[in-house]
């Protein structure tokens, strides 16, 4: 059972009501919370109480979630409630419940079907399930390599990387590399930027033939000398003269290459992610073109 809504502190100390959200799915619930979240973003004011109530496949399960709702109700503050439930029984049992709730996929799929002029599958697990095997198994197979290659492991089989990123130690390569793999099963490896690396402009030698699928990340003194600091606390690793040596060094690098670069300081995986994407798909339409003399280096195209 979730908590009932209860105060929450502020950091002025001022006691604020919360607000008990749930994410409702027959399948792992990713969707609603990912949709949900980007909502409930959009209230910066507010405090959350997040409940992920997934896998819910049958009636009986439905109803047990049903329950669970109503007792919210009686609390002080109405909850939300987020579903993306597929199976129509399902679906119709939790909308039995008297909290009120949003649910993504009644919303939209009678749209998509009257646009297509055909009746979805309307079943659970298609999204985040195994569904295209292939891809599946194309996207296990970047996550190996991803693991394979993380901070410059391996040098073995870097010429199957979609994309390699360089940065300075904690820049934010290990969980960029992992996102892109997972969700996007794109290969690829990254490699720390050591002080030897940075004593020249020249690529490392493991990445040298590969300039066109390098991607430079950096960041911020003050952040990368912070997070450092909870690595090894007071070491010249973590100093700020350091963190400016390298990030300086580092960027001296990516511009005499001209690799594509993202500042992660204030960035999510999510958004780092896509500026890569988005960045090899340009490079992709570019490469496409008759050469001008000024486009981008080719990138190469996602394993999906």
């Amino acid at each position: 059972m979730t908590a009932e809504p209860r105060g929450q502190e502020d950091a002025s100390g001022a006691d604020h009501t919360v607000v008990p959200v749930f994410f409702l799915s027959d399948s792992t619930g990713i969707s609603a919370e990912t949709m949900g979240n980007a909502l409930l973003i959009q209230f910066p004011d507010l405090f959350f109480e997040r409940t992920l109530i997934p896998f819910i496949s049958t009636v009986e399960m439905a109803r047990d979630v049903v329950a669970q709702l109503d007792e919210a109700m009686e609390g002080p503050v109405t909850p939300l409630v987020f579903s993306t439930a597929a199976v129509d029984e399902v679906r119709e049992e939790l909308n039995k419940s008297k909290a009120p709730i949003i649910d993504f996929f009644g919303i939209h799929m009678s749209r998509v079907e009257e646009q297509l002029g055909a009746r979805g599958l309307r079943e659970a697990r298609r999204l985040h399930g195994v569904g295209d095997v292939r891809r599946y198994n194309s996207r296990m197979a970047a996550i190996e390599f991803a693991i394979e290659h993380d901070d410059g492991l391996s040098p073995r089989g870097l010429d199957r990387a979609d994309v390699v990123l360089l940065a300075p130690s904690r820049c934010g390569k290990t969980p960029t590399a992992m996102y892109l793999a997972l969700q996007h099963g794109l290969f690829v490896a990254n490699y720390p930027l050591v002080d030897e690396d940075l004593e020249t402009t020249d690529l490392p030698r493991p990445v040298r033939d590969l300039p066109d699928r390098c991607f430079g990340l950096t960041t911020t003194v003050a952040r990368l000398s912070r997070v450092r600091q909870e690595r090894r606390p007071d070491s010249r690793y973590a100093s700020e003269e350091q963190c400016r040596f390298e990030l300086r060094q580092a960027m001296a690098m990516y511009d005499r290459h001209r690799l594509p670069t993202v500042d992660t300081s204030a960035a999510s995986v999510e958004e780092i992610a896509t500026v890569v994407i988005q960045t090899l798909a340009r490079q992709r339409r570019a490469s496409a073109r008759p050469p001008s003399g000024h486009d981008l280096p080719r990138g190469r195209t996602n394993r999906s």
